[in-house]
């Protein structure tokens, strides 16, 4: 290997230099997070096996972590299917723990094994659990964010919208800094028919709709659904939105994600040039009130 000799060696230190300081900027950037995983948010005094199983969520935590916004996530999967254990479930949870927030990745009971109102009593509990619980892990109560994608979106708009679920745990969704459901069902979710022996193509809003909901007051909402979303997907937000601004709701902000398709919208936010994720963490920076 030839010598480096003193025209190479000036020439490789600068080299040298801004190798280095693009390490220490990486490095900077990567927040390091603790993660405690399953928490038991309800307990286990009448539960049955499988919602002791279940009923459990993982808290995402940067570390030396105080005061900072909360970030509740549902997975998606049709309510039959999903963990927050999920390979991408657990990207996304640790890219917006990335962003000095304290996330917690919340499974719930399935059907056919829970039948509605089941899960969305589950989701309403953890987000309780998180309210009650925040401080603990370095998160802030008064800023905490429901969010979901696809039956997650569901899951977040109906805690949000259908104030009996945290009325019954000594809340209301007015303590919600805010919410975001991504592609979620916005009728009554089409496995909540099933479950009633109703065909997916019979379109119904009724109490398991969060349509049926609508209301002047809430909290802030962000609706984002895809540009190439699952059929009507796009239309039941859209009308969604559409709803809550005729009632006088001046808290909602409705966005489509351009080139995404229905598993992408959720799946992608791990990706640091999302437009989901840079959706997310201006509406969680406009409404965290710091």
């Amino acid at each position: 290997m030839p010598s480096i000799g003193p025209m190479n060696s000036r020439c490789l230190l600068p080299f040298l230099i801004v190798t280095k300081f693009l390490a220490v900027t990486t490095s900077a950037k990567s927040t390091p997070v603790d993660v405690t995983a399953d928490i038991a948010y309800k307990g286990s005094e009448g539960l049955d096996a499988y919602e002791s199983q279940r009923c459990k969520l993982d808290v995402y935590a940067p570390a030396n972590a105080r005061d900072l916004p909360c970030f509740v996530w549902f997975h998606g999967g049709g309510l039959t299917g999903g963990d927050k254990s999920g390979e991408k479930t657990v990207a996304v949870c640790r890219a917006m723990a990335g962003e000095s927030w304290v996330v917690v990745a919340v499974n719930y009971r399935l059907s056919p094994k829970a039948k509605y109102p089941a899960y969305i009593e589950d989701a309403a509990t953890s987000v309780a659990w998180t309210i009650k619980n925040a401080a603990k892990h370095g998160g802030d109560p008064r800023r905490v964010f429901v969010a979901g994608h696809s039956a997650g979106g569901y899951l977040a708009a109906m805690v949000a919208m259908d104030e009996r679920y945290l009325t019954a745990h000594g809340l209301t969704p007015d303590q919600l800094a805010g919410v975001i459901p991504i592609s979620g069902q916005m009728m009554t979710h089409y496995t909540i028919r099933e479950e009633r022996g109703l065909p997916k193509t019979q379109i119904i809003a009724d109490e398991a709709a969060p349509i049926n909901h609508v209301r002047e007051k809430t909290p802030p909402l962000l609706i984002l659904y895809a540009e190439n979303d699952m059929a009507l997907r796009g239309d039941e937000n859209r009308y969604f939105a559409a709803a809550l601004r005729v009632a006088g709701n001046e808290n909602v902000k409705l966005q489509e994600i351009a080139g995404h398709d229905h598993g992408g919208i959720g799946d992608r936010i791990s990706e640091p040039e999302s437009p989901v994720r840079r959706a997310i963490v201006e509406f969680i920076a406009s409404n965290s009130g710091k």
